[in-house]
C-alpha cells in the first residue's frame, strides 16, 4: 500500500503529547513494516527526522506553517486531497484528529479526546466552533476512527453517529528508554523532588497539586516540585499561585523540554503525580510506572484503566485525599517493582501493530 502521513498539525514542542505518539508510532511502524510505502507530508517547522530512516519512508514538505492554524486547515482540505492523487495513495493516516473532507484515499483519524465535547469551557470561545466543525467532519469521512483507550471510544460513541464496528481503541506504548531508566533508580540515589509530566492548562488541575503542595512542604520543606511540559493556558495563574503561597524556589515550570531531561528528571523524582481532571489517555502515568517511580493519579477513566493497582489514586477535587497520598508515597521505597509490571502490557510495538491492521481493515471493506 501507499500510506499518506498527515503530520501538518505538528509544531515541534507545541503540542505535547501527541508529538510523542507521532514520533514513537511511526518509529514503530518501520520497524515491523518493510513492505508498505510512507509519504510523511509536514509543515515548515517540522524536520526531516519526523520519518524514521527507513527506505519505505519519505518526507513530504509542504509550504504551510502549523501555527497558522487556519491555513493548516485550508491547506488540509484543499492541497493534501490533490497530493494524495498525486502519490496515488491508499490510505490517508491522520494522526491528529483531523481529515480532509474530500480525500481520494481512505482515512484513518486518530481521535486523542473529546475534551470539546465533554469540556468546552476549556476552551477559547474563537477555537471552539472550528474544534466542533473539523472534528464533525473527521468523525464523517474516516472510515476507521482510532481512540487510545476505551474512555475516549465510550466518548466518539456517544457523541457522534457512529457504527460501533468504525471506532478501534488502540492504546499508546511506552518508551523502552524508561524501563531502563528504573533499573538506574536502583544503583542511584533519588532527589526530594515530586515530578508532574503535564501541559499547564486548566483540565490538568496544576493549580490545585500547587496548593495541595504547599501544604505537604510544611512537613517536608526539602521537597520541591517541577511541572514539566508545555506552558499552557493557566500558565499565568499557576505562576501566580506559586507567588501568592511562596513557593517560587521550590516549584520549577521548566516549560517543554527535551526528552534527555525529562528522562534525567524522571530518574531523579522521589514521586511522581498527576493530577488530571479529564483524560484521553495519561502517557505521563505510564512512563512513570515504566520507570519505577511510586506514583499518584486521579481516580479518572481512562487513568484508572492505564495504572490498575499499580498507582495510588484519589479524587482530583480532594485535596485533603491527594496530600494523603503524597504522605503515604514517600513511605514507600524509592523504587516500586509494580508499576514496570504494569506498564510492559503496553508498547509502541503493539501499537503500531494493531495501527497497521486497523489500516488494512479499512482497505479492505473498500
Amino acid at each position: 500500500m501507499r500510506i499518506g502521513v498527515n503530520a501538518l498539525y505538528l509544531i515541534p514542542g507545541g503540542v505535547g503529547g501527541t508529538e510523542v505518539y507521532l514520533r514513537s508510532l511511526l518509529a514503530a511502524l518501520a520497524a515491523i513494516d518493510g513492505a508498505n510505502r510512507y509519504f510523511v507530508f509536514v509543515n515548515r517547522e517540522t524536520g526531516k527526522d519526523l520519518a524514521p530512516e527507513a527506505e519505505n519512508f519519505r518526507i513530504v514538505r509542504q509550504a504551510v506553517t502549523g501555527r497558522n492554524r487556519p491555513a493548516r486547515l485550508l491547506w488540509e482540505q484543499t492541497v493534501l486531497p490533490l497530493e494524495a492523487v498525486r502519490r496515488r495513495l491508499d490510505v490517508m493516516f491522520n494522526p491528529g484528529f483531523t481529515a480532509a473532507a474530500l480525500s481520494p484515499a481512505v482515512n484513518v483519524t486518530v481521535f486523542h479526546d473529546l475534551q470539546h465535547k465533554r469540556h468546552p469551557e476549556h476552551f477559547r470561545r474563537f477555537d471552539l466552533p472550528a474544534w466542533r466543525l473539523m472534528l464533525w467532519i473527521s468523525a464523517r469521512v474516516s472510515r476507521t476512527l482510532v481512540a487510545p483507550s476505551e474512555a475516549t471510544r465510550e466518548d466518539l460513541l456517544r457523541y457522534y453517529p457512529l457504527k460501533p464496528e468504525r471506532v478501534v481503541t488502540i492504546p499508546h506504548g511506552v518508551d523502552e528508554r524508561f524501563f531502563a531508566l528504573g533499573q538506574a533508580r536502583r544503583m542511584e540515589a533519588v532527589e526530594p523532588l515530586w515530578l508532574c509530566v503535564s501541559t499547564l492548562h486548566p483540565h490538568k488541575n496544576i493549580e490545585r497539586l500547587v496548593r495541595v503542595f504547599a501544604r505537604f512542604r510544611e512537613a517536608h520543606p526539602e521537597y520541591r516540585l517541577v511541572l514539566a511540559g508545555m506552558r499552557g493556558f493557566q500558565t499565568g495563574r499557576v505562576e501566580a499561585v506559586i507567588g501568592e503561597l511562596g513557593l517560587r524556589d521550590s516549584v520549577r515550570i521548566t516549560g517543554w523540554i527535551e526528552r534527555d531531561e525529562l528522562y534525567r528528571l524522571y530518574r531523579r523524582a522521589r514521586g511522581f503525580i498527576y493530577p488530571s481532571t479529564f483524560e484521553g489517555f495519561g502517557m505521563p502515568v505510564l512512563e512513570a510506572l515504566a520507570a519505577g517511580i511510586p506514583t499518584a493519579c486521579s481516580a479518572i477513566e481512562p487513568l484508572v484503566e492505564i495504572a490498575g493497582r499499580a498507582a495510588e489514586t484519589f479524587p482530583p477535587e480532594d485535596e485533603q485525599a491527594m496530600l494523603g497520598v503524597m504522605e503515604r508515597l514517600i513511605e514507600r521505597p524509592p523504587v516500586d517493582e509494580g508499576g514496570p509490571a504494569r506498564a510492559r502490557l503496553y508498547s509502541w510495538q503493539q501499537a503500531a501493530q494493531r495501527t497497521l491492521a486497523a489500516i488494512y481493515r479499512s482497505t479492505s471493506s473498500s
